[in-house]
């Protein structure tokens, strides 16, 4: 049997924004410098950070509201950033240029990723139960996925709200989105054909992450929600092929790790855990943080790191090996 993947601390930093810190994912390497942390906070900023001393590369201001999403296209040369003033700024890494700034007014914007080969970036439009496509050679707006109403007999029944869509994930080969609902609804998306398929049943409460696994097992997705549960679905066959369970509150985050073996998350019961798949179970809980958990993200490549961030106001750095 496979020996399962380990997590050691590597560094931490207090007090690495001046708030709470919603946000977190890894900016790829380019030829000129290495991986980069990006992070956003309740404080209205997004940071980056130098790998492995998680030394402050740059602070980006611009945004007038807390910072709940932020993104990195595959190049490693732009990310964007949103806020809940429902504006996503993307931005050159290494300069900070404003490329563009994009709304879509109502929707908001919640969770946000491009997809694998860069063309598009997938907004998930909160109240607007949709998710938003924008092209990244135009920055125009060129498709709203919707997620359907269900049909019931109740016209009082505020099914739009339950349908706000909050998280957000490409599949690996870029022709599937799934988006995640407060009610616990999972959608997806049939994306060269702009058609929605099925929901994935399963949670009863927020679905706030998403993650696709990699290739070759592209079809099985991971969700975390706020009853705790962490499910493995077969995206396309419609089916839960797998639940973890072991949070004592809200799972606030999942990512899977490059090789696809190893699953991380993070709940506001403060802590981080790593699972394995084919054992169904946690092998390990980190307790660094003091406060709810929002996000943890593998660094992609090799190298084996995973960072979290907390409402603590702190980034903690794991090797994992």
């Amino acid at each position: 049997m496979a020996k399962s993947m380990k997590l050691a601390g590597l560094k931490s930093v207090e007090n690495a924004h001046d708030e709470s810190v919603w946000t977190a994912t890894w900016v790829p390497a380019t030829n000129s410098r290495p991986p980069l942390l990006l992070t956003g906070s309740l404080d209205e900023t997004v940071k980056l950070w130098r790998p492995d001393e998680l030394e402050l590369v740059r602070t980006n201001t611009g945004h007038c509201l807390g910072v709940v999403s932020v993104a990195a296209h595959p190049s490693g040369v732009i990310a964007a950033s949103a806020s809940l003033d429902s504006l996503v700024r993307v931005f050159d890494v290494d300069t900070n240029a404003t490329i563009a700034t994009l709304e879509a007014p109502p929707s908001e914007v919640w969770q946000m990723q491009f997809d694998p080969k860069g063309t598009t970036l997938a907004v998930a439009g909160g109240g607007s139960a949709s998710i938003k496509l924008w092209d990244t050679a135009t920055w125009r707006l060129v498709a709203t996925l919707s997620v359907p109403r269900p049909e019931g007999p109740k016209p009082s029944d505020k099914s739009s709200s339950k349908k706000f869509v909050l998280s957000v994930a490409w599949s690996p080969d870029g022709r599937r989105l799934a988006c995640g609902s407060i009610d616990g609804t999972i959608s997806i998306f049939d994306v060269p054909h702009a058609k929605f398929l099925h929901h994935l049943e399963g949670h009863y409460m927020p679905v706030r992450s998403l993650v696709f696994s990699p290739e070759p097992d592209g079809r099985k997705l991971y969700s975390a929600s706020d009853d705790g549960h962490v499910y493995v679905y077969d995206a396309e066959g419609k089916a839960i092929i797998g639940a973890m369970s072991g949070h004592s509150s809200w799972v606030l985050s999942v990512d899977v790790s490059p090789d696809g073996e190893a699953i991380a998350t993070g709940s506001s019961d403060k802590t981080v855990r790593l699972w394995d798949f084919k054992m169904r179970a946690a092998i390990q809980t980190m307790s660094n943080h003091t406060d709810q958990v929002w996000a943890v993200a593998f660094r992609p490549g090799g190298g084996g790191r995973l960072a979290s961030v907390s409402d603590d106001k702190s980034i903690s750095l794991y090797h994992c090996s």
